[in-house]
């Protein structure tokens, strides 16, 4: 069944629009026609009235984050803000994020920067050859790492005292470490920033939505994989794009068979009973970025922090994946044959 397009109620509402707003503490059970503690209307609806809390609800921080002022002057100059998404976990997203990066940062006149919001699994810095760097400060805010000239990355990764340190956080922590990403970090002039973000609809997603909102984001690639298990979770990520207002740039299917590397053999690891990416997109009226095989080299790629595109430009993955770059680049409104180089924009 496609994904609801109904308009979100309240309560989804406000949860969208204020994620990060602590729920008050109360003295009293919420009654029954309480419009909700964290609401605007806490504390001054009609019903509220005779609650033992009323004053506490009342009291409680209302309204838009002030730093939001703050994140869009630092994001002024970032030209298009591009999230990577899935809602499933173990499809690619951090890797295709690492390929579109490097497949952009091809063209020396373009700059590009990764925000890794995977607080938990940061694995971006390892794919990128960066994982040892640190973060620099300074009076103007914090210096990304650049893996490239004109490729630049911040990651939770970089704080990190040790490499296999565990990050046991609960959300408000997470989404405060997102905010400083974006208010504190020295971006400067980029054309495209992308976000890679964990599996699901939470935390990290909410706040990536509230805090870039004023600023505008260009869209989201919502990656899967064939089989159906993948496409159900899927498709919850695309109702919480549509109920956040987030325009979906189109699927990418990743992993959608495999390609022996010696003998050039094609065989479906993940079957797609139910049409796979492509299905899906049909489905629900979505731009279908292409299908990228299952390919190790891309895998051992990511190990060694090298660019897949440098290393196997004439293996079918690689022409599959810059199939997918002008998709995007044509979804966003730009023309591939001048922001990409002469042969990166082929299908």
């Amino acid at each position: 069944m496609a994904p609801s397009l109904e308009a979100p109620d309240d309560a989804v509402r406000d949860v969208l629009a204020n994620p990060l707003k602590k729920k008050p503490d109360l003295v009293a059970p919420e009654p029954e026609h309480c419009p909700g503690p964290e609401s605007e209307q806490a504390g001054t609806a009609d019903s509220c009235a005779g609650c033992p809390n009323q004053q506490i609800c009342a009291s409680a921080p209302k309204g838009p984050d002030p730093d939001l002022p703050l994140i869009t002057a630092r994001l002024a100059d970032v030209k298009h803000k591009i999230l990577v998404l899935s809602g499933k976990g173990g499809v690619g997203k951090s890797t295709l994020t690492v390929q579109l990066a490097h497949a952009f940062a091809t063209n020396p006149d373009t700059t590009v920067g990764v925000m890794d919001t995977d607080i938990c699994g940061p694995s971006i810095p390892k794919m990128l050859g960066v994982e040892t760097e640190t973060i620099h400060t300074s009076n103007a805010g914090w210096e990304p790492v650049w893996a490239m000239d004109n490729l630049a990355v911040m990651s939770i990764q970089f704080l990190l005292p040790n490499r296999d340190d565990a990050i046991i956080w609960r959300g408000p922590k997470k989404n405060g470490l997102i905010k400083q990403f974006l208010k504190d970090v020295q971006w400067g002039e980029l054309d495209f920033l992308l976000v890679d973000t964990p599996p699901g609809t939470s935390d990290e997603h909410l706040s990536v939505n509230t805090f870039l909102k004023e600023s505008k984001i260009e869209g989201a690639v919502v990656v899967t994989t064939p089989q159906e298990v993948a496409l159900l979770d899927v498709r919850k990520e695309i109702d919480f794009c549509r109920k956040a207002g987030i325009r979906i740039l189109g699927i990418v299917e990743n992993m959608s068979l495999f390609v022996c590397p010696g003998c050039k053999h094609e065989s479906k690891i993940f079957l797609d009973h139910t049409g796979g990416g492509r299905g899906l997109a049909e489905e629900l009226g979505i731009p279908f970025l292409g299908s990228v095989p299952l390919d190790p080299r891309i895998g051992i790629a990511c190990d060694y922090g090298e660019s897949f595109f440098d290393s196997f430009p004439d293996s079918s993955a690689c022409k599959a994946l810059k199939g997918v770059v002008k998709g995007l680049v044509e979804q966003i409104g730009l023309d591939p044959e001048v922001l990409l180089p002469e042969g990166d924009g082929s299908s």
